[in-house]
């Protein structure tokens, strides 16, 4: 039983023996003791008043008494204007480090028969994945590694949008202008190959769009069009997309494939193919690298057309109604949600549609009883009404949604666009960050007497940390800058400073491999640090509890660097490997151990492994 639930018993019984009453655990309000005062627990004692007809500091103390008398983990207590401080016995803390120092798997919990389903990452097939897919690839495996360690099976999923105009414009590009480049001929990595035709179609775009506005047809438009109080720069940027699609001889083409891609054409269909293959094989490269996989990849190619039936069975239910045009909706303004469009008037889908099939597929595929998507701020709206449509089509699986939603990750210098090729990309955000921890290392001397492989492994291991962590500490629905110079620092909230405590613990255990060690249980004492280390090993469980409950992995990530923290600070103040006493010494290699192994898990959590040096 867990510390909580014995203190909460404990004043459950305090209660019924001293007032004669029956109380639930929900009447009991526990909360850790603040640092200025003693005590490990406090125990709220307003609430008693009325039971007891005295005073909350008569209540306290009474109360305080029964439990040190009646409950053996609790050795003392102090009463604060009403407020009952405990403190849990050295004897507790250290029955519990005996039990899980050597226990690598604490705090996972055995299979729940429950299955949850995460959606991330999600790229399109026209360009490689930026930085923006890392925090979304980081954030879904995250929860995939939280979920699992709760004892839930887990289905790691994404749905590649590989169809669409925007894959036209690749495909267009290089047909006209790449002179049969391909991936291996050029040397670039493949999804870095199609982007480069995905801006190189931008780059044509804009010329052809600035030749136009300066022909007499263009000349013609803007005196006809342009609103006096706007520049013609101001009036051409916000007719852009209507040149585009009216008037633009690379957007014709552009549609045009599209319409033939639809049409099954087989030219184009072969294309397609061939530059999907090409990035597919770039995003496995990215994924390794990321240390993440999928257990099931959906296409947009195959789902596009689904929902049309659920739409017109709905239709038939009453759920949606259809407009003169032909045009099926459904009305959520009661909710808040305004009315939707669930199906154009020629009888096309909408991605809206495309999601309720898919969903129902992967329903069908799985059978999940949670499903989390994890999918950018900017398709709040989209979610919210998803979900409620599929509360009213009584989908069995819709109580269990969840959209994880995150906010857009900057650089220090800005905004990204995937057009203009101002975008970083994931593969080079990942070089970078591992140079950067390289050139530290080396600056550091720490590096010095390893061979150039052993050096690359370790820049690797603590560049990929100080990626995820930095990302991964921030609460997902937070906007981000990502600056990879100060996410490879060894001081700070930054990986590299978690890995270093777990690095140093192992070189601590190494020099004490052979040594007999004596009874910890015979160390008293405990320092207010050593007491502190332990229990936040204590509270580990509790984290990722929460974290699951909040879809908020930055909340395993603080606790890893307050953990971190803490043991810095232990390591700084108590001898180890030379304390006073030889059951001082196992005491502090077994809590040590504890701790390594706790922050092993916890990096774990967040797709983060641990060197053995560095």
């Amino acid at each position: 039983m867990d510390i909580l639930n014995i203190l909460k018993e404990g004043v459950a019984a305090a209660v019924r023996e001293l007032y004669g009453e029956e109380i639930g655990s929900d009447k009991i309000t526990l909360t850790t003791t603040r640092k200025e005062f003693e005590g490990d627990y406090t125990v709220v004692t307003f609430a008693f008043t009325r039971i007891a007809k005295k005073k909350p500091d008569d209540i306290a103390q009474e109360m305080g008494e029964y439990l040190v008398a009646n409950v053996e983990e609790i050795s003392a207590f102090n009463v604060i204007k009403g407020f009952l401080n405990l403190s849990i016995s050295e004897t507790f803390w250290k029955n519990f480090l005996a039990d899980i120092a050597d226990d690598e798997t604490f705090g996972r919990q055995p299979a729940n028969g429950q299955k949850v389903m995460v959606e991330y990452c999600s790229p399109n097939t026209n360009k490689p994945l930026h930085l923006g897919h890392i925090r979304n690839i980081l954030l879904g495996w995250s929860m995939s590694k939280i979920y699992d360690a709760l004892g839930y099976e887990v289905v790691k999923v994404q749905i590649v949008n590989d169809r669409g105009i925007a894959i036209c414009k690749s495909m267009l590009a290089w047909q006209k202008f790449g002179e049969g480049e391909t991936p291996e001929s050029t040397g670039i990595k493949p999804d870095h190959f199609v982007g480069k035709w995905y801006v190189g179609f931008e780059t044509k775009f804009k010329a052809e769009y600035a030749a136009w506005q300066l022909s007499k047809a263009g000349q013609e438009l803007l005196a006809e069009k342009k609103n006096e109080k706007q520049s013609a720069e101001a009036f051409w940027k916000k007719y852009k997309n209507t040149y585009f699609n009216d008037y633009s001889i690379l957007g014709n083409e552009a549609r045009d494939m599209l319409l033939k891609w639809e049409a099954k054409d087989e030219g184009v269909r072969n294309l397609w193919m061939m530059m999907n293959s090409w990035v597919y094989k770039g995003f496995e490269g990215t994924f390794e690298a990321l240390g993440v996989s999928f257990d099931k990849l959906y296409y947009e190619s195959d789902t596009y057309l689904l929902g049309k039936d659920i739409i017109e069975q709905g239709e038939k239910d009453g759920i949606f109604f259809r407009k003169e045009d032909g045009s099926v909706w459904i009305d959520l303004e009661e909710r808040k949600l305004d009315k939707k469009l669930v199906l154009r008037s020629d009888g096309t889908s909408v991605y809206m549609t495309q999601d309720i099939g898919t969903a129902k597929m992967r329903a069908d595929d799985y059978a999940p009883d949670k499903v989390i998507y994890v999918v950018g701020n900017e398709q709040e709206y989209h979610f919210k009404v998803l979900f409620e449509i599929l509360k009213d089509l009584k989908e069995p699986y819709a109580d269990g949604l969840h959209h994880l939603s995150y906010g857009m990750v900057n650089l220090p210098d800005g905004k990204m666009k995937s057009r203009e090729g101002t975008v970083v990309d994931a593969d080079d955000l990942i070089a970078e960050v591992v140079k950067e921890a390289l050139a530290q290392g080396l600056d550091r001397g720490e590096l010095e007497e390893l061979s150039k492989e052993e050096q690359t492994e370790i820049a690797t291991f603590t560049g990929l940390a100080s990626l995820k962590f930095f990302i991964l500490k921030v609460k997902a629905e937070k906007t981000m800058v990502f600056d990879p110079k100060e996410s490879v620092d060894m001081q700070g909230q930054t990986g590299p400073y978690v890995q270093y405590a777990y690095v140093r613990i192992k070189s601590v255990l190494r020099k004490n491999e052979t040594a007999a060690q004596a009874n910890m249980s015979d160390y008293t004492g405990l320092s207010a640090v050593e007491k502190h280390l332990v229990q936040q090993v204590y509270t580990y469980p509790t984290i990722l509890e929460s974290a699951a409950k909040n879809y908020d992995p930055a909340e395993i990530a603080m606790y890893c660097y307050n953990l971190a923290k803490s043991f810095h600070k232990f390591f700084y103040d108590h001898s180890i490997l030379k304390a006073e006493s030889e059951a001082a010494k196992a005491f502090r290699l077994q809590l040590s151990k504890a701790v390594a192994n706790t922050l092993k898990s916890g990096l774990d959590m967040l797709g983060i492994d641990m060197p053995e040096r560095m």
